[in-house]
């Protein structure tokens, strides 16, 4: 079979559709920005207490990464504990991997309330050490992180990896048994349709055109202008990610796009399929510029990583599955002569300090910056949005933390600066 440009997930699920007879209401009490697993966490949280939302997304529902992603639901953050500690402080990194962990708790009770089948299951993950530095590293983050927050993790060394890997190429490992692998499609279809069922108005191939502050009798508004007519809002929630327009230019600027493609490949014979990943780990690598791989439900090893920096076009979905192809080879040898069935890609959203960040940026609630971390993360933060809206206290650790502008132009919407990101990432390996 020759290889296809097309997202593997999206075979695998039908993704609902709104009815197009609806109309855009004139006024609601939340205006949702963006239709992924932050929008519609806090849909669905939002319609389960009695409030009037509306989602409006410019493509369809779950379009960005939140369908196309490699299917990790990961605890932790993108940066290391010692490194957090030092920037942030013990009692606010607390918080912060605490939060990291009900993040898995989230997605679960979430997929099982709702009933969505989208093959959650925890698996762990599995970080392996590009380097033995890397792997020396391991045992002063696992030994901290059990110190601090009462959480183990494994280490994994080199002699012992083969039961977790069916490669060589590796230090060590370091395990984590509460993360957990989805199928991203289906799941974010199933929020879409938990958020309905709720009660909230989803509107597909709605564009967000403009936001105006208003004021009426002395309470705020927003005026939100789209594609298909002007809504009255309360509050707004910003969670347009990585593809955040110039709608909402003060967050646009702080937003770096950086791309991510994947491959997959044909179906594998089980007992290939069990040497690769024995006991199914999600799995990543210890760099900035990282590989991420696992495998799909049904025995397909999905490969994933930086492999081009611009947007997905034809050009850049060929060489990306070129790179990517000959990189899995490398790990695994064992795939040489396996056929890759699909490539494609799409936009993570990164911040300066490539941490999450919520809040709220001129009178408006936002949550982005996931980094790749963000099947978990954007579940909790757009149903922990949902309560701050609410009135319920807000104990979001990421909020109110430095959140500095994008510089030289790398920022949501400048294309060109997508390769200066990947430059910046390959650096930071090399000295690392």
């Amino acid at each position: 079979m020759p290889i296809t440009g097309k997202n593997y997930w999206l075979t695998t699920v039908s993704i609902p559709a709104a009815d197009p007879a609806l109309p855009l209401r004139d006024t609601v009490d939340v205006a949702v920005v963006g239709a992924g697993f932050t929008a519609l966490a806090a849909a669905r949280a939002l319609a389960k207490r009695a409030v009037s939302v509306a989602v409006l997304e410019a493509e369809t529902f779950g379009w960005g990464a939140s369908s196309r992603n490699g299917g990790m639901v990961l605890t932790g953050l993108k940066l290391p504990v010692p490194t957090l500690i030092k920037r942030y402080g013990r009692e606010l990194v607390r918080r912060m991997y605490a939060a990291s962990l009900a993040s898995i708790d989230c997605v679960e009770q979430i997929v099982r309330e709702e009933t969505i089948a989208c093959d959650f299951s925890r698996c762990g993950h599995l970080e392996v050490a590009c380097k033995q530095a890397h792997f020396d590293g391991y045992e002063e983050s696992a030994a901290l992180i059990q110190r601090e927050f009462n959480h183990a993790l494994r280490i994994i060394p080199k002699s012992e990896l083969r039961g977790e890997i069916g490669s060589d190429v590796y230090f060590g490992g370091m395990v984590d048994e509460t993360s957990a692998g989805v199928n991203p499609a289906r799941y974010v279809a199933g929020l879409a349709q938990a958020a309905q069922r709720a009660g909230a108005q989803l509107f597909d191939h709605t564009r967000v055109t403009k936001i105006v502050p208003q004021s009426t009798n002395g309470a705020a508004k927003f005026s939100v202008e789209t594609t298909r007519g002007e809504i009255t809002a309360r509050e707004v929630i910003l969670a347009s990610g990585a593809y955040t327009t110039s709608a909402t230019p003060a967050l646009r600027k702080k937003v770096i796009p950086i791309g991510s493609y994947i491959i997959a490949t044909e179906i594998l014979p089980e007992n290939l399929a069990r040497e690769l990943s024995p006991r199914n780990r999600m799995i990543y690598d210890s760099k900035h510029f990282l590989h991420y791989y696992r495998l799909t439900p049904d025995r397909r090893m999905l490969f994933g990583g930086r492999a081009a920096f611009f947007p997905e076009t034809e050009s850049t979905v060929r060489q990306s599955a070129e790179i990517l192809r000959r990189d899995m080879i490398e790990i695994y040898p064992q795939l040489r002569d396996v056929k890759t069935e699909f490539v494609w890609g799409g936009t993570l959203d990164f911040a300066l300090d490539v941490m999450p960040h919520a809040g709220k940026i001129d009178g408006m609630y936002f949550s982005l910056g996931y980094a790749g971390h963000g099947v978990a993360v954007a579940t909790w933060l757009g149903t922990k949005l949902a309560g701050v809206v609410c009135g319920d206290p807000n104990d979001i650790p990421y909020d109110g933390i430095e959140f500095r502008a994008a510089p030289l132009g790398l920022r949501s919407g400048h294309t060109w600066a997508l390769p200066l990101a990947g430059a910046y990432y390959k650096v930071l390996d090399w000295f690392t």
